[in-house]
């Protein structure tokens, strides 16, 4: 893509004008877990405890986003406690764990916020996530993704999952809506 044709060109790279229209409308942002907040490792600890990394960045991303009024939800397949615990600390208070099918997860979460699905963004890295993500408004493939993602997505991140794709996104978000200025100076 040239210059030209991006309406927006970001710190990320230029991004086109299709992407910006959707992003200026979108609401909700819904995250995976595993590749995406995460870089899709799981560590065992040796009493059989999970534990994964999460990237400040993406954190610092998803507190901007809520500021500025834009909901975080998270939808993933796995369960653990440990993302109890991360979703309380960045303020997250929609979470649905152990979803073998996503979709059931999006339609309850939609009729709990009562938004449209051309309101939502989804950020996902495995073929888990397609079915909810041509439902969306904008879906997003991190970097990283199945190859098979990729191509079905209409924004692939310049980052990898659990390296600063959730960030990226965020600050996409708040850069369309032309709010990323009063999301400085938010902590965590």
């Amino acid at each position: 893509m040239s210059n030209r044709d991006a309406l927006l060109d970001t710190c990320y790279g230029p991004v086109s004008a299709q992407v910006i229209a959707r992003a200026k409308e979108i609401r909700l942002l819904i995250l995976d877990v595993d590749g995406v907040m995460s870089d899709g490792l799981i560590y065992m600890g040796n009493s059989g405890e999970e534990l994964k990394a999460f990237n400040v960045r993406d954190g610092y991303g998803i507190r901007c986003a809520l500021t500025s009024g834009i909901e975080v939800a998270i939808i993933t397949g796995r369960k653990a406690k440990l993302l109890e615990d991360r979703c309380a600390t960045l303020g997250i208070t929609h979470l649905y764990q152990g979803q073998s099918d996503k979709l059931v997860a999006f339609r309850d979460l939609l009729s709990k916020v009562a938004l449209l699905p051309e309101q939502v963004a989804y950020i996902g890295d495995d073929l888990i996530d397609w079915p909810v993500m041509e439902q969306v408004g904008l879906s997003v493939a991190v970097a990283d993704a199945h190859p098979l993602l990729t191509p079905k997505a209409d924004y692939v991140t310049r980052i990898s999952g659990g390296r600063g794709a959730v960030r990226e996104i965020c600050d996409l978000l708040l850069m369309a809506q032309g709010k990323l200025d009063e999301a400085k100076g938010q902590s965590i």
